[in-house]
């Protein structure tokens, strides 16, 4: 059977992978040159279950309002005349309820550890090298307040078998050294053991090359269009490069799949969150992390890949905007720099901006639609280089027609 997958980011990529691995003819589609140059580019490293807390909760909407009049805000809210920012915010600020934040964030946990235990066999099995790191991440407080918070909140991953651990000041510095030159300025962190960091892009692109070889068909520099159908299948997608026809059809557009989708006449609750990432050279004489993680009052992460070091933070509702400036990451460098003060050569930094195509509950959209040779894995949000191997596992077991090892309840269009 003959299957077209609608994108080449991490998400599209990692779908062909278990796909071909099942027998599937595959074709991925993507107007880039190569695979995984839009959001999968240059985003934080973290694979982190430890870290799978849906955005919409009861603290989110004052941070929002807070964001239209005050600098350094971790939700940043920018006034945009696009109606499906408002009303996909609608329906954010109907998920921030304590107990829809709970219900979301069971469901983003159970999804994160899954996707985790496939991505890791994937790198045993396919010898994958990414600059992958796996000694843990660590959850930084910088104050005795947000440290209990902290530590309130994570029993809703520790009830869904996430392994934590509570550290205090002295023990988060001898776990990760290079905090030793900030330990004034810590109140303590929590760790998970299991959590890794990874760059994103070097792994999709390895993967792209297992692909080949199993066969996969890349068409890329090729704008998808629309999706054309008949009662309930899907006759064709059209592109910048003619019709392009197959037996199935998975959409794994990120931000993009709500334009495509509205084609076959769906509405995808999925809007562009902008997140900003700078990247630095790590020489001799610095003093990097060896452990990823996340400064929790700033929510900058962090993550090493090799003799680089990133910086990643904010989530900005601004459209499909990219365009960034210095002075955009004027906050999360000072926060880089109280923390790892000689971590890189912060006088060399490599800035980046993607969106992150994000749900208003904070979880994807996957599986089966009405169109019965029609499929989703779209809506990832923060969390699509986490979660990537896990949905599109699922995916393939549901077009083959298998249950699928993970209940699905809450992850579909339905």
């Amino acid at each position: 059977m003959k299957t077209i997958v609608l994108g080449g980011g991490i998400v599209g990529v990692t779908t062909a992978y278990f796909l071909a691995k099942a027998g599937e003819d595959v074709t991925v589609i993507d107007r880039q040159p190569g695979v995984a140059l839009e959001t999968s580019f240059a985003n934080a490293g973290l694979v982190a279950p430890g870290h799978s807390y849906t955005w919409a909760s009861p603290r989110a909407p004052k941070i929002m309002l807070r964001s239209l009049y005050t600098e350094g805000q971790a939700l940043r809210l920018k006034l945009h005349p696009d109606w499906r920012m408002w009303a996909w915010c609608w329906q954010f600020l109907q998920n921030c309820t304590a107990e829809k934040s709970r219900l979301n964030t069971s469901r983003k946990v159970r999804l994160c550890r899954y996707a985790q235990a496939q991505l890791q066999a994937v790198t045993a099995a396919e010898r994958l090298e990414y600059d992958r790191i796996s000694k843990g991440l660590l959850y930084v407080y910088r104050d005795d307040a947000s440290f209990e918070r902290g530590v309130a909140n994570m029993s809703i991953l520790a009830e869904n078998g996430l392994p934590l651990e509570t550290l205090d000041r002295a023990a988060t510095i001898e776990r990760e050294g290079a905090l030793a030159a900030s330990g004034d300025k810590i109140a303590g962190s929590i760790f998970c053991p299991s959590d890794e960091s990874g760059d994103a892009h070097l792994f999709t692109k390895a993967l792209y090359a297992r692909c080949v070889a199993l066969g996969v068909k890349f068409q890329f520099q090729t704008d998808i269009l629309h999706l054309s159908a008949s009662a309930d299948r899907v006759d064709y997608v059209e592109t910048s490069r003619g019709r392009l026809s197959a037996d199935r059809y998975v959409l794994a557009l990120g931000s993009f799949s709500p334009f495509v989708a509205k084609s076959l006449g769906y509405r995808l609750p999925v809007y562009p969150v902008k997140g900003y990432s700078v990247t630095l050279p790590v020489e001799a004489g610095h003093t990097p992390p060896d452990l990823g993680g996340v400064d929790e009052n700033n929510l900058t992460a962090w993550a090493r890949f090799g003799n680089r070091l990133r910086f990643t933070a904010t989530a900005e509702f601004a459209g499909f905007d990219t365009h960034h400036t210095p002075a955009d990451f004027t906050h999360m460098l000072q926060a880089a720099r109280d923390l790892f003060p000689n971590g890189a050569d912060y006088t060399r930094p490599s800035y980046w901006a993607g969106l992150r195509p994000m749900t208003p509950e904070g979880t994807p959209i996957i599986g089966a639609t009405r169109h019965r040779n029609f499929f989703l894995n779209t809506g990832h949000g923060h969390m699509g280089w986490t979660m990537s191997c896990g949905t599109a596992r699922v995916v393939t077991d549901i077009i083959q027609q298998r249950k699928p090892e993970l209940d699905i309840t809450g992850l579909t269009l339905s």
